[in-house]
């Protein structure tokens, strides 16, 4: 399944996480390096088959995922 023309679902590829078109880089882990403070530079560096385009794909297609999530507040119970 084609989720934008950079980020792909294959059940055969890495057991069906989204991934960088192309690679077998999960969308979680650019995302993730990303949150732990590496920069875009840094992972170009060690990855060198991404390109900035593949790191964009990445968080907008998790902004898009949390975007579609449903939050149902707990009700606070004890007071």
């Amino acid at each position: 399944m084609k989720l934008n023309k950079r980020i792909i679902i294959n059940p055969e590829v890495m057991v069906g996480k989204p991934v960088i078109k192309g690679t077998r880089i999960p969308v979680d882990t650019v995302v993730r390096l990303l949150a732990q403070g590496i920069t875009q530079e840094e992972i170009l560096e060690d990855y060198p088959n991404l390109k900035k385009e593949d790191i964009r794909a990445a968080l907008e297609y998790v902004a898009d995922v949390v975007e579609g999530e449903d939050v149902f507040p707990l009700l606070d119970t004890k007071k």
